[in-house]
């Protein structure tokens, strides 16, 4: 416990006046996310250079086949070139030159086969719920009361957790949260996907005028909800999508599951040329709502909203001018291997046989040794160079000689001051942050570990206010929330990053290939001109 105290904060709350005129009030003990960046593995370092130079090899060739071939011949004369290679008692024989030239054409081939082929985000799309489905936090706490499924203890922690959570009074739950009935129905859990889903797609095929027949990839992910026939059997059938597509539905992978579909959808690009991939990720929010009495298992309530997105890739060159992004790198880290780590989001039944995700106190530190693994990772990738060389020394120095200077000075705290390792400015290598918006606390712990300003968590903050946590579709919104405020320009770099069950960390980077205008259609554009002033509010 000593070890972990740093790891603990407190907070004075619910101040208050008891019977007898005396002062009363509650301490808060909260667990703060590991300082991750104080202690990265090298493996993993090793692992992002491993993605960084893997074609590398052919770009190092390329340039000593040119300098040689330049040293050879540079000094002759067009005349006596000719002469050498058509002459056999010579040097330069024509075996040797085409030899040269096969060798040098072979190279240059398999560097160009190896070469991935560039995906284009083109546009996309998040749903954004009728009004008639909009509730404050005090509307909320009425509806979970009105089902008469929960008793007031249960009630008054609900409403507890709302008040910190950072979400606002403009979100959307499926009225069947309010019913005294089960709400875990396969009938309610297909009415909602189909009402988020195709109110996505809708959008999105209106947006790039691309026919759903014309789509040869489609990814689903949904966590919880995963009736047969599939979420993506539905889309397929609602939209009359070509027999030949090639569909994936991926289940119960978390919140992180978007950027998972969205590898998932550019390995199928890789492998077929000339196509569009269309790439849907949401929750159901009423097939996952817990009755019960379990505090553990209450907090998803609180948290999770309505929502959906949907995304269309291309592999055609000839699409580059109407994209808006291409995707520069991903990089996905799984730490099931872990007990801790698998158990920390753990869906089962209460001791009233309630079905809920059960959210472990291990949940924070669990998320920061995912996170610190993953953007070790990624670094060798984003950052500039002048980053990656004062980052990789300062952890070599400290892996070499760090060890015994500890040791040898565990008092001397000047000494362990002077060990405090490099870290990264990220800033330098994003110019947007796109930070799936699981609950305030996180997103404060994640803006002090990795020292972001406000404006570079301003939408991830705006998103948890505006719509709450809607899953693997909140970083879109996010993305959605930067171009609505015109924030996108050419060339910007945009880094998504999302977390979920498994445990799972999964990063996404992108580069705008163009100024992104404000869009006609955008779930923000009724309300981003008040923030983030709201947030504050």
């Amino acid at each position: 416990m000593s070890r972990e105290e740093h790891l603990l904060s407190t907070e004075i709350v619910n101040r208050g006046i008891s019977d007898g005129g005396s002062q009363t009030f509650s301490v808060r003990v909260r667990r703060r996310l590991p300082d991750f960046l104080q202690s990265v593995n090298l493996k993993y370092v090793k692992l992002g250079y491993h993605y960084l130079i893997k074609h590398g090899i052919y770009l190092a060739i390329l340039p000593v086949l040119v300098l040689v071939f330049s040293a050879e011949v540079g000094n002759l004369s067009r005349e006596e070139l000719w002469r050498k290679v058509w002459d056999s008692t010579t040097r330069y024989d024509l075996a040797t030159v085409l030899s040269f030239v096969a060798l040098f054409v072979f190279t240059l081939s398999l560097y160009i086969m190896s070469k991935p082929r560039p995906i284009y985000l083109l546009d996309f799309a998040c749903y954004k719920p009728s009004d008639d489905l909009k509730v404050t936090k005090e509307q909320f706490i009425e509806l979970a009361r009105n089902s008469g499924k929960f008793d007031e203890p249960s009630l008054e922690f609900q409403k507890r957790i709302l008040e910190s959570s950072g979400i606002g009074d403009a979100t959307y739950v499926p009225k069947v949260i309010g019913s005294s009935e089960n709400t875990a129905t396969m009938k309610a859990g297909r009415a909602e996907a189909s009402t988020v889903m195709f109110g996505a797609l809708d959008e999105l095929f209106e947006k790039t005028k691309i026919r759903p027949k014309d789509v040869g990839v489609l990814v689903v992910n949904c966590s919880i909800f995963n009736p047969t026939p599939s979420l993506s059997a539905m889309i397929i059938n609602h939209y009359k999508m070509r027999g030949n597509i090639l569909s994936f539905n991926l289940g119960g992978m978390g919140c992180s599951a978007g950027i998972i579909a969205l590898d998932l959808a550019r390995d199928m690009l890789q492998a077929n040329p000339n196509n569009y991939a269309v790439v849907v990720s949401g929750e159901m929010v009423g097939y996952n709502w817990y009755p019960g009495k379990e505090r553990s298992m209450l907090i998803p309530n609180c948290f999770f909203r309505m929502g959906c997105s949907a995304l269309l890739l291309s592999n055609r060159r000839r699409d580059y001018r109407r994209a808006k992004y291409s995707l520069e790198h991903i990089v996905r880290t799984h730490k099931a291997s872990n007990d801790r780590a698998f158990r920390c989001i753990h869906q089962e039944e209460d001791s009233q046989r309630y079905k809920g995700l059960k959210i472990s106190k291990d949940l924070v530190e669990v998320g920061g040794d995912a996170l610190k693994t993953n953007i070790t990772t990624l670094g060798p990738l984003v950052l500039p160079l002048s980053e990656q060389l004062f980052f990789f020394g300062n952890l070599v120095w400290r892996h070499l000689f760090g060890n015994k200077n500890a040791k040898g000075n565990n008092n001397n705290t000047s000494q362990l001051a002077n060990n405090k390792p490099y870290i990264p400015d990220y800033k330098l290598a994003f110019e947007h942050f796109c930070v799936y918006a699981a609950s305030k606390t996180v997103l404060d712990e994640l803006q002090r570990n990795l020292g972001l300003s406000e404006e570079n968590m301003e939408a991830s903050r705006a998103t948890l206010h505006r719509f709450g946590n809607t899953s693997s579709s909140s970083i879109w919104y996010e993305l959605a929330y930067l171009e609505a405020k015109e924030k996108i320009t050419r060339g910007d770099r945009v880094w998504q990053i999302a977390f979920g069950s498994g445990f799972k960390c999964n990063s996404a980077v992108w580069k705008a290939i163009r100024r992104v205008k404000k869009p006609s259609t955008n779930p923000w554009l009724d309300c981003v001109d008040r923030y983030p002033q709201s947030i504050t509010q």
